[in-house]
């Protein structure tokens, strides 16, 4: 199930960085007293009371201003309400209620999202508490009051937050077709791909970088299996736009694979792989979504006996924290291979979905020990008592272990290439938790 997406939106230098970066517990976010400086990643994923939810940082709104850059960052903060289930709209209240804050409000107003409206910079309840009551005014609910710099307020904050996420998940009827995320940089044939798939142009297709607008939804049957299309806007090139702004462009990407079951990486093949398709696998990664990469254009390269040799070893160079990750060579223009996209999509699902008897596991395992020791520091050795699947989408084991600081990520790397040895799990990340046992 994806998590709830919450945007926080407010005018620049109302705090909103300082904000994000408390509640995700790391500076993730550049904070700087310049208006629309916030740049770098702009999501994290917040758990309050067992209840988890990305968090999305945006550029401040300024309402009127005709100024490029400020411009720019008012239709991406747009973009995060679109894409939010919940608005945190922040104030300050030094500055106090101005004009700004009253059109801002009624832009959020419009969006028909819950809104929950938090005023920072309040480091004294007892002496600013007057000022907080001035943003009743705004009209959007009763202000909650923060200070971002000293961590006051959350608790009561988050709690406001969180009461609106039974209510936005309750709206979506479970469907259970599998959803497939077509992701990568603007320009790259996602929409090609789409159109071709599809059969009829449902996508508007152009040379211009950024032609799709909305992430769209498109029902698609292959095979007596339906499954659902998720098209998105992808990420730009550096060379596209000013570095301040490149990290709202993700918006759209996060939101899209917060949604999918398999995520469809595309890559150009005339320009190769970039660093922005990593910073892409990295999130279908992190979330524990299925990954197919696909290589389009693939009929304007000039090829030889080692061309899809040489190309895989690059991508899995740059890839190397996917080595999982199916890769496909495609040309949507020809519609070369593009037939076995669905073929490769399906063995990914049902290697999410496999699920292996605790027996069978615990006999890999025990295998793998006797193969390789596991390690010991300063006279203590690591003993594994047993390991459990939990659960699927992405396959989730269990290791009960005698010292969880001794379980070095190299050695859990080693027992999930033994997993991946036995059963595959080809185009799937696999998800270990390490739990301690006491020794009896």
């Amino acid at each position: 199930m994806s998590r709830t997406i919450v945007a926080i939106i407010g005018r620049p230098n109302v705090g909103k960085s300082t904000l994000f970066n408390a509640l995700a517990g790391e500076r993730i976010s550049i904070v700087n007293d310049n208006p629309g400086v916030t740049r770098d990643r702009i999501y994290a994923d917040v758990t309050w009371l067992n209840t988890q939810f990305t968090l999305i940082d945006t550029g401040g709104i300024e309402p009127d201003s005709k100024d490029e850059m400020l411009t720019y960052m008012r239709q991406q903060a747009e973009m995060a309400i679109e894409t939010a289930d919940v608005i945190i709209f922040l104030v300050d209240v030094r500055q106090g209620l101005v004009d700004a804050d009253s059109k801002v409000a009624d832009m959020l107003r419009r969006s028909n999202k819950p809104i929950v409206l938090v005023v920072n910079k309040v480091d004294n309840f007892e002496k600013l508490m007057p000022d907080v009551y001035e943003f009743y005014n705004l009209g959007i609910g009763e202000p909650q009051p923060v200070s971002a710099s000293s961590r006051l307020g959350f608790g009561d904050m988050l709690d406001e937050v969180v009461k609106h996420f039974d209510s936005t998940s309750n709206t979506e009827i479970e469907d259970e077709r599998p959803r497939i995320a077509i992701v990568g940089k603007p320009n790259v044939g996602k929409s090609s791909i789409v159109n071709k798939l599809v059969g009829e142009n449902r996508v508007i297709v152009s040379d211009i970088a950024g032609t799709t607008r909305d992430a769209i939804d498109t029902p698609i049957r292959r095979n007596k299996k339906e499954y659902v299309l998720i098209d998105t806007a992808g990420l730009r090139r550096k060379s596209k736009i000013k570095e301040e702004l490149e990290r709202f462009s993700i918006i759209r990407t996060v939101a899209a694979v917060e949604r999918a079951d398999i995520v469809v990486l595309v890559i150009d093949a005339t320009e190769g792989i970039t660093e922005q398709d990593a910073k892409i696998a990295g999130i279908a990664h992190d979330r524990g979504k299925g990954i197919v990469i696909v290589v389009n254009k693939w009929d304007l390269i000039d090829k030889n006996n080692n061309s899809v040799k040489e190309y895989t070893k690059d991508i899995k160079d740059i890839l190397s924290f996917v080595p999982y990750a199916e890769i496909i060579f495609i040309s949507a223009e020809t519609g070369q291979r593009l037939g076995k996209l669905f073929e490769v999509i399906e063995v990914v699902i049902q290697n999410q979905n496999l699920r292996v008897s605790t027996g069978v596991l615990n006999e890999i395992m025990a295998e793998a020990t006797a193969l390789q020791q596991p390690p010991s520091d300063k006279g203590k050795h690591l003993r594994l008592y047993y390991i459990t699947q939990v659960a699927i989408k992405p396959p989730t084991f269990v290791i009960f272990v005698n010292d969880k600081k001794l379980m070095h990520f190299s050695y859990t790397r080693y027992i999930e290439n033994k997993i991946r040895e036995a059963f595959g799990f080809s185009g799937t990340s696999l998800k270990f938790i390490i739990r301690e046992r006491k020794e009896s």
